[in-house]
């Protein structure tokens, strides 16, 4: 059976996240594992030694009752059709979610993100790109607002002059045929060079993804992140998929790269898979 990890801070931005995640498991009969991770809060009291502001058995207990308390409400609602399991860890979320994913092999992590505020974009938006950034298990990001529809329709934004030898051919796949959807291949390329020259005309990038029937387009837009979320919104995708390039994802949370944009001014979940090796 496949399995979701869900992240979670119970702020309403991870909440309506995890609503997602529940239908998006349900559509594909996989389990839910809900997972919070805190660190403890210290002090330092004008000296460089810290100093732990509360005891660290009943900060887990707290955290542990509120944790249980989610996964009841969420088994109220979906009865006996859904596996949910929970966890909480002390430690750092990226490295909790690394140990996870490599003892389950989750079909996705799930999380969310959001834009309203500047300390709160920063806050939330910094843990969803430190997970996207280091983790290589698939981190599907949903936007505010944004609930389950069925996945029919799944746009592959791509440059194919810089990662046709690096597309995740075995992920698209997956989701592809997980969801019986029509995939669209999206090229990015802000040369505006052909479609022709750069996708179809690229042996490797057509048979990597050959059986798949994809369809392919050219963003003919200055502004590649606006042109892809156009494009995604008026052929209707219910999920893009991207590549987070390391070069892009080191830049300051507010500077351009097209999957911080996407991720932070679409309603549409993003999908963020790394290259295959």
């Amino acid at each position: 059976m496949k399995t979701i990890i869900v992240p979670t801070d119970f702020s309403p931005v991870a909440i309506n996240a995890m609503n997602y995640a529940v239908e998006l498991a349900q559509a594909i009969d996989a389990s839910v594992m809900l997972l919070h991770v805190f660190q403890m809060p210290v002090s330092y009291n004008n000296s460089d030694i810290p100093l732990p502001l509360m005891d660290i058995g009943e900060l887990e207990r707290i955290n542990k009752e509120r944790i249980d308390e989610l996964k009841e409400q969420v088994q109220r609602v979906v009865g006996d059709k859904l596996t949910i399991t929970a966890e909480v860890k002390l430690g750092d979320l990226v490295d909790e979610l690394k140990t996870l994913c490599a003892g389950t092999s989750p079909f996705a992590v799930v999380m969310g993100t959001k834009g309203a505020g500047f300390v709160e974009r920063l806050l939330v938006g910094s843990s969803t790109l430190s997970v996207i950034r280091h983790l290589t298990t698939p981190v599907l990001v949903v936007p505010p607002g944004a609930a389950f529809t069925a996945i029919q329709r799944i746009g592959f934004a791509c440059d194919f002059k810089k990662e046709v030898g690096a597309i995740p051919a075995a992920a698209i796949k997956e989701w592809v045929k997980t969801f019986s959807a029509t995939l669209s291949v999206l090229n990015v390329d802000d040369k505006k060079s052909n479609i022709k020259d750069t996708a179809e005309q690229s042996v490797l990038s057509y048979t990597l993804l050959q059986e798949l029937r994809p369809k392919y387009f050219h963003i003919d837009n200055p502004d590649v992140a606006k042109g892809i979320s156009v494009f995604a919104e008026s052929n209707n995708l219910d999920l893009l998929i991207v590549i987070p390039r390391k070069h892009r994802l080191l830049d300051l949370l507010f500077q351009k790269s097209h999957t911080k944009e996407l991720a932070f001014h679409s309603h549409i979940p993003i999908l963020s898979v790394h290259e295959e090796e």
